[in-house]
């Protein structure tokens, strides 16, 4: 098998174990590539039927393109979909855009606090989601099977080793799981798929006409694009594989504090 093919069997096996394994499972769709391919993924594990609701947390700042995406894609491959929103600090104005809040604060209770809420009003016990370990240095000691606490929090110094494909799936009740079947994919291993699945990706990746594309995609507030003159997935592709600029280079949240990533993510962050 040529080197995608090992990635897609393996993201494959890691759904169906976590289906088989695991009750009450939903999938976190953020609309940007990674959580893309992941739902293309489990659409091949499942036949065509995706047997688990998809989560979107809409912090309501998400380019209006992004949502029309979303919606198109719910509709043309059946899709169910549950939002998430944390109505009541929006009701309040408490958000970075208000100017009520910081970058960090905003992200901590619109997607963080909403997120919570969404799992916790449906009752799901594991999340399946696109992180990849090459994405960010918190993210690289994840596992693929990886237990938080009954509060959703992540202690990273007490993970489950993973050995030789050996996973662990028996955990205490009460555990809330996120599975990580991308976790092995690297920036550039997602676009070559895409490109050999011709998967449907948002346009806002590709070049517009005064040479901008978004890497990375995130709230309008805090999410810039980057240069670019790569206009589809083929010139993407050879764009990264010169490229020496971090993937989130346009996420300005990852700036405002050296370790507010870390705990965001310690808390229950995506």
């Amino acid at each position: 098998m040529d080197h995608l093919s090992k990635l897609e069997n393996q993201s494959i096996y890691i759904l169906r174990e976590a289906f088989n394994k695991f009750e009450h499972l939903a999938m976190l769709w953020s609309i940007g590539k990674d959580s893309t391919v992941m739902l293309w993924l489990a659409r091949k594990a499942f036949f065509g039927h995706v047997p688990f609701p998809l989560v979107h947390v809409d912090t309501t700042f998400k380019v209006p393109s992004m949502i029309e995406y979303r919606d198109q894609l719910v509709k043309d491959w059946n899709l169910t979909l549950v939002t998430g929103k944390n109505n009541e600090v929006l009701q309040l104005g408490v958000t970075y855009p208000n100017g009520q809040a910081t970058r960090v604060e905003c992200c901590g209770t619109l997607k963080k606090d909403a997120l919570q809420q969404v799992l916790a009003k449906h009752h799901y016990t594991g999340v399946i989601v696109g992180v990849r370990r090459d994405e960010e240095p918190t993210r690289a000691k994840e596992r693929y099977f990886s237990p938080r606490d009954k509060n959703m929090e992540w202690h990273v110094e007490d993970q489950p080793p993973e050995l030789w494909d050996q996973f662990k799936t028996d955990f205490a009740p009460g555990t809330h799981i996120r599975i990580h079947p991308l976790l092995h994919w690297t920036e550039l291993n997602v676009w070559e798929y895409i490109e050999r699945e011709n998967i449907p990706v948002i346009p806002l990746y590709f070049a517009n006409g005064q040479g901008e594309r978004y890497r990375s995609l995130g709230c309008a507030p805090c999410t810039a694009p980057i240069k670019s003159q790569a206009k589809n997935v083929r010139e993407i592709i050879a764009e990264l594989r010169q490229t020496n600029t971090s993937e989130r280079s346009g996420r300005a949240q990852d700036k405002e504090s050296e370790d507010a990533f870390e705990k965001l993510r310690r808390d229950g962050y995506m």
